[in-house]
């Protein structure tokens, strides 16, 4: 009777905890803690599958919480993917989708970004009482008309604060390294600037030795002109690590050009602040790693530690840094009360490389990489859940969800709604996370490279097969290598694509590779998969409307009356952070 009785009351208080308690902590508001690396593939991480690249933090936090295993971004490009990521949206909804092979936002001095009229998850939970605060990568813009606008900036979208950097993180950050950005062009402009200066010296030379028959004026004209060329090129490209890599304190330039060397340290130390200060809470934090992208600097104390070379060490820095930022929150008491996530923009960049050294990332069994906006190895990415007593331990989901879906999921958690005068294409994960659903709400997802559809995914819920029907899909180079090697990346549209109709349909749930594409001779339901698709691409369609392209060609070059600049324009240098 004594032990029954035990039994009872303790049946009781886990039902009591289950019902009750559970609601409550759904009822409070919790800290929200967002972790988001860059260019990082899903195959670069231990719970995901690597068993030689380090990152016990990343790992502890799948044990503790919720991993999913089709966890997709909706853009294989860092711009418009984490323009989805804040707004919940589609990037060709808010003009963050390029028709132009410049998919990305180029320079701080660019008028594109994020549209003031886009209402980001950090504006929500600034409304229901949070503290918002967002450390390392922006690349979502700064200004529209001049140089301290701002209307693009963190602070303009929701953040109370913000530190780090505006753009993102490039090979022309670091010295004596190749420069990354626009390298094509940049040679074209170095090889034109050569022949108006062989030119000049053979007209000068012509005159002088009397062959030519010209006047001096003539050639001083023509000198000018070159020289005006030059200068208009060389002064954007010739400087790009002032006009690009720099460290901000809310609209404070704190260095320019940023010292890699201390960046690390100076994000985790201001990680770790931002905690302490608004330990009592709420608060949101969105900690944007500049890790795991190209130069990959990486301080002396992870340097040459892994059995991947430069990127391995960066990849367990980046995972250190996680620890450590979780430490703080053990240490302030907010672990059980704080809801944290960890997700990759989109991703690894497989043609990241120097000679025989591999620079981006491993994207595990999935065809392509970042900047393939059809394949599976540019936008499926890890993503993984904690929340202590709420949140089962150790549960893997293999349900399709989205990046997107951080949006509604944290306005949920904040006692917020999410905005009714748009379309919000993600979807609440809280019922999913817990289990008290089974199913994702998403039954189509659609896969866009720049404003290019390439694939449409179709999660039919009583078979749980999981369609994906390709309409484009990139021309490897060379032919068969799973990448576009010496392109940089993968193009979305004209020659370097190929269009399939009827589109290549593959079937994710027994071929998650891609690697057998189906036919109407192979799949018995191939032709009903096709219409269904076909027919939610048209619904899909009808749901978009005419908005400014923010990556135009004209808002993504570089305005020097844009420049951020810490002291007066064209003398832009300072190192706040040294002094």
């Amino acid at each position: 009777l004594c032990f029954r009785r035990h039994l009872l009351m303790a049946l009781t208080s886990c039902l009591f905890w289950n019902t009750f308690g559970l609601s409550a902590a759904l009822d409070s508001k919790p800290n929200i803690l967002l972790f988001l690396a860059d260019d990082l593939g899903i195959g670069d991480i231990g719970c995901y599958g690597n068993d030689t690249i380090r990152t016990p933090n990343i790992d502890r936090l799948a044990r503790e919480g919720v991993k999913l295993t089709q966890h997709i971004a909706a853009a294989p490009l860092c711009t418009p993917s984490r323009a989805a990521f804040l707004t919940g949206r589609y990037p060709i909804r808010s003009g963050m989708a390029s028709s132009n092979r410049y998919r990305a936002l180029q320079w701080n001095a660019g008028s594109g970004g994020l549209p003031a009229n886009e209402t980001t998850f950090a504006r929500l939970l600034q409304q229901q009482g949070y503290t918002t605060g967002l450390i390392g990568k922006w690349h979502q813009g700064v200004n529209c008309e001049s140089s301290n606008d701002h209307c693009h900036h963190p602070l303009n979208h929701g953040f109370d604060y913000f530190y780090g950097m505006p753009f993102t993180l490039l090979s022309n950050c670091q010295e004596n390294k190749p420069p990354e950005l626009d390298v094509a062009l940049q040679a074209k402009l170095w090889l034109y600037s050569q022949i108006i200066i062989l030119a000049v010296f053979t007209l000068i030379a012509g005159k002088l030795t009397g062959l030519f028959s010209i006047r001096w004026k003539i050639i001083a004209c023509f000198s000018l002109v070159g020289g005006l060329f030059f200068i208009s090129w060389y002064s954007s490209y010739g400087f790009v690590q002032y006009w690009n890599c720099i460290l901000m304190r809310n609209h404070d330039i704190t260095e320019q050009p940023m010292r890699l060397e201390r960046t690390a340290s100076l994000m985790l130390k201001e990680a770790a602040s931002f905690i302490k200060r608004n330990r009592h809470g709420p608060f949101l934090l969105f900690v944007s790693f500049l890790h795991v992208h190209t130069p990959l600097f990486t301080t002396a104390k992870f340097h040459g530690k892994s059995h991947h070379g430069l990127y391995g060490d960066n990849v367990e820095e980046m995972d250190w840094m996680v620890g450590k930022i979780l430490d703080v929150l053990d240490k302030q008491g907010l672990r059980n009360h704080t809801f944290t996530y960890f997700a990759s923009d989109h991703g690894g960049h497989l043609e990241a490389q120097d000679g025989s050294a591999q620079l981006g990332g491993w994207n595990g069994i999935y065809k392509g990489g970042k900047g393939m906006g059809g394949w599976e190895g540019g936008i499926r990415v890890p993503g993984v859940f904690r929340w202590p007593g709420v949140l089962p331990a150790g549960a893997v989901i293999d349900e399709p969800t989205s990046l997107m879906d951080i949006y509604p999921t944290v306005v949920h958690l904040a006692g917020g709604t999410v905005p009714q005068d748009r379309v919000i294409d993600g979807r609440n994960l809280v019922p999913l996370l817990q289990g008290t659903a089974q199913k994702s709400e998403h039954e189509f997802l659609f896969h866009y490279c720049g404003s290019y559809l390439h694939a449409v995914r179709w999660h039919q819920k009583d078979s749980g097969a999981i369609w994906k029907a390709h309409y484009m899909t990139p021309v490897f180079h060379p032919p068969g290598a799973g990448a576009c090697y010496g392109k940089g990346i993968c193009p979305c549209f004209g020659e370097g694509v190929t269009y399939h109709d009827p589109p290549l349909l593959f079937d994710l749930s027994r071929d998650p590779s891609e690697a057998k594409p189906l036919s109407a001779d192979t799949e018995p339901l191939f032709d009903t998969v096709i219409r269904k698709i076909g027919r939610a691409r048209e619904e899909h369609h009808r749901t978009l409307t005419p908005v400014p392209e923010q990556l135009s060609l004209y808002n993504i070059m570089w305005k020097p009356w844009l420049q951020p600049c810490c002291g007066t324009f064209p003398f832009c240098w300072c190192d706040k952070e040294g002094d």
